[in-house]
């Protein structure tokens, strides 16, 4: 016999008043989530269905196992994602180079260039320049994402870990980390000498598959499965982290990416992530 076991989460403004009509017909009481979230809860293959009939260009709409919903584990990209930037495009930017840097960046977010050749290629014109010029551009040009904090500070409240996991630089990301509130970061770093740039990356790069080897060695610190894990990101070296976590969402994500997630986000800002794992507003931390 088929049990309820999945969500049917619809999010985006007016979604209870959209998700009440089809409840009705269906059968299926409705849950409010918030102002702007409610689920049905039905069997998986149902679900599918009900999920694919009311895509449409107003909501983000998913069907979600209601096993193991709610996450002990949180692991999140910075750029475009996090934060509404892609950080070493704005240096380059301040640099005067930022259109070639840029183009590289967009070919691979889109899987079209190896992420690694792609980073060493886009360091190398950072080489002379001032480390101070990089601390000018995070203090007046980064902007955190709407929802990222209230995210992180809600699943911190519930017992849960979070971890920023960027192939963005250190330097950006551990600020970036600490005004959001994550526990741990991990990023990548840029070399230096005299308070000048080398043009280089250290060694190891953290990359697509250095992403998924940090949630496993994460899970395995905390001692906890993939499955209880939910990861975002938008770009292409974000694949294999989004892949191997037990709720993948793509964010406003890149064909490549969506193609590999579980869940995708047009619409909706960053708070959709605790809609997904059934919380409701208002146990939402909500960040000042």
């Amino acid at each position: 016999m088929d049990t309820n076991d999945h969500a049917v989460v619809v999010m985006g403004a007016g979604a209870p008043d959209a998700l009440d009509p089809v409840a009705w017909k269906i059968g299926a009481p409705m849950v409010t989530l918030g102002p702007d979230a409610a689920e049905i809860h039905l069997p998986k293959r149902r679900a599918s269905d009900v999920a694919n009939s009311m895509r449409s260009a107003r909501f983000d709409i998913a069907a979600v196992p209601l096993e193991g919903r709610r996450k002990t584990l949180l692991l999140a990209d910075m750029d475009s994602t996090i934060i509404e930037q892609e950080s070493l495009d704005l240096l380059a930017d301040a640099f005067g180079f930022g259109k070639e840097v840029t183009k590289i960046t967009d070919s691979a977010m889109r899987g079209e260039l190896d992420f690694e050749d792609a980073l060493k290629t886009r360091v190398a014109l950072l080489k002379g320049y001032r480390i101070d010029q990089a601390s000018t551009v995070l203090r007046e040009q980064i902007t955190v994402t709407q929802g990222a904090a209230t995210l992180v500070k809600t699943m911190t409240a519930h017992g849960a870990k979070t971890a920023l996991v960027t192939g963005g630089f250190d330097m950006f990301a551990a600020p970036v980390a600490e005004r959001v509130g994550f526990h741990d970061v991990f990023a990548n770093r840029l070399r230096s000498t005299d308070f000048r740039f080398t043009g280089q990356v250290a060694e190891p790069i953290l990359g697509q598959n250095a992403k998924a080897e940090r949630l496993t060695a994460l899970c395995k610190e905390q001692g906890i499965k993939a499955q209880d894990v939910i990861a975002v990101g938008d770009g292409a070296n974000d694949r294999a982290m989004i892949s191997a976590a037990g709720l993948g969402v793509g964010f406003r994500p890149k064909p490549v990416l969506a193609e590999a997630a579980d869940v995708v986000l047009q619409h909706m800002d960053l708070t959709a992530l605790l809609y997904l794992q059934g919380y409701k507003r208002e146990e939402f931390v909500i960040a000042g």
